[in-house]
């Protein structure tokens, strides 16, 4: 019997000059242990006149996690952190009481045919954090646990489980695991997860029970502790959850909170344009009328 109790397909989204896949939220299921939105960029094949251009734009309550399979996004925020982020690499800013940041291609590529693909992750902070001071944290990717048992490589991108920790800052209870097969695999690890579970698919082929699932799809556990199945030779899936929050999370643009009203605070603030600049920036992106990031 198949320990799946929800399979989440990507929906396209767009993010301004940029499609991406939404999975999370979804209108069944908001949240996974803390993580509160998942979207897969790409992959998209660029020309050499088409860029990734995200001006300036604001969060609050929450930590943002961009992790690329290829490409290169330079990042710039308020705090005056400028730095390139890579494949295999984490880039962990906590926004706090409110951050802005902006996702741009790197000069020098900009002329240049190129690749973006990975993933963009919001982690929701626990309540009695969610106004704490603005952060960002820089992990290369040589300094993730990464291990290999029998054929199967691990990485731990966040969080804290299989007797492994990462070095991203976490405010809660939480793991996203990278697992790559070389040939079919058996996966048995649900003894070691906790709180909620879900899978992500990113290529390749994955069986639970009777079942056979496919790229682009979130499968949500019935039971982390029963996580068990089996990969194809090539498949690459992520393994992300945790212990959810008791609150419930309020959503509008890209801000996130236990509080409607610390919402509509921050969205009066970015009117009158009251949010730290980013140093070298000079657009930003505009209050939208309606929630982009309703749940679908």
């Amino acid at each position: 019997m198949s320990n799946v109790s929800l399979i989440i397909e990507e929906r396209a989204a767009d993010i301004g000059n940029f499609k991406v896949g939404r999975l999370l939220p979804f209108r069944q299921k908001r949240m996974v242990g803390p993580f509160a939105f998942i979207d897969h960029m790409g992959p998209a094949y660029l020309k050499d006149y088409q860029n990734l251009d995200v001006p300036p734009h604001p969060h609050i309550g929450l930590s943002t996690l961009t992790y690329l399979f290829e490409g290169v996004v330079l990042h710039k925020d308020s705090l005056g952190t400028e730095v390139e982020i890579k494949p295999g690499a984490v880039n962990w800013m906590t926004a706090g009481r409110g951050v802005v940041h902006s996702e741009r291609t790197p000069p020098y590529l900009r002329s240049s045919e190129k690749v973006l693909h990975g993933l963009q992750i919001w982690v929701a902070l626990p309540k009695d954090l969610e106004d704490m001071e603005p952060s960002f944290h820089h992990i290369d990717a040589d300094e993730l646990p990464a291990w290999e048992e029998q054929g199967v490589k691990y990485r731990l991108v966040a969080g804290e489980v299989m007797g492994k920790r990462s070095g991203v800052p976490v405010y809660s209870s939480l793991y996203l695991i990278e697992v790559k097969a070389e040939r079919d695999a058996d996966i048995e690890i649900g003894s070691q997860l906790f709180g909620e579970s879900a899978l992500y698919i990113l290529e390749g082929e994955v069986r639970s029970g009777e079942y056979v699932y496919h790229p682009k799809h979130i499968l949500v556990a019935n039971d982390a502790t029963l996580c068990t199945f089996q990969m194809k030779a090539g498949s690459t899936v992520y393994i992300f959850g945790g212990e959810p929050f008791p609150e419930e999370r309020f959503y509008f643009w890209n801000f996130l909170s236990s509080s409607k009203e610390k919402i509509e605070r921050a969205k009066e603030k970015w009117q009158k344009n009251e949010f730290p600049p980013v140093p070298g920036e000079t657009e930003r992106v505009p209050l939208p009328i309606s929630n982009l990031r309703k749940e679908t």
